[in-house]
């Protein structure tokens, strides 16, 4: 008898993981994770971390964290009204998500979004929210289905209030996807 092992996330080692046979279908991330996150990583521009199932070194999906900012005139005026008044407010940008074609149906999307929830949750700077920039409606879809909201003059930039993370894990008791 076998058991299945657990997907584990980790930051992105480029003498561990195994990028070479990763097909999203989006030939951009694909390229991304292939070619690029790796230098995106020594520059510090981003930290990409990657889901595999050990022991394969196999990536099954990514997703990369970095910083960024948000104009307080993009956001809703309801949330704006709770926050203090800088023009500029600090948030975490979830810049890539993306899952191999082959672990498709199996919810390791979610688990990636909320690993990178979770992560940005503990981070150790501060980062009033975190924001998606969809690249279709179907990656929109996704994001709004775990409760994003799209900027009223962005519809494909979502974001999602920190203070909204913090009662999503708080209520579930830190549940898994």
């Amino acid at each position: 008898m076998s058991i299945d092992p657990s997907p584990v996330i980790e930051l992105l080692d480029t003498t561990r993981h195994d990028r070479s046979g990763f097909s999203c279908g989006v030939e951009a991330l694909d390229r991304y994770l292939q070619s690029q996150a790796s230098q995106d990583a020594r520059r510090r521009v981003a930290a990409p971390y990657v889901l595999i199932e050990p022991p394969s070194p196999n990536v099954l999906g990514f997703y990369t964290l970095s910083n960024t900012s948000l104009q307080a005139a993009d956001l809703p005026a309801a949330l704006v009204k709770k926050l203090p008044r800088y023009p500029v407010l600090p948030a975490t940008l979830l810049g890539r998500l993306a899952v191999n074609a082959k672990g498709r149906g199996r919810g390791l999307g979610t688990e990636l979004l909320f690993n990178a929830l979770r992560r940005c949750l503990r981070g150790e700077t501060a980062s009033m929210a975190v924001v998606v920039d969809a690249k279709d409606d179907a990656a929109a879809s996704f994001y709004e289905r775990h409760d994003f909201v799209r900027l009223p003059e962005q519809p494909n930039r979502l974001f999602m209030p920190m203070a909204e993370i913090e009662k999503l894990f708080a209520s579930a008791g830190d549940r898994r996807p």
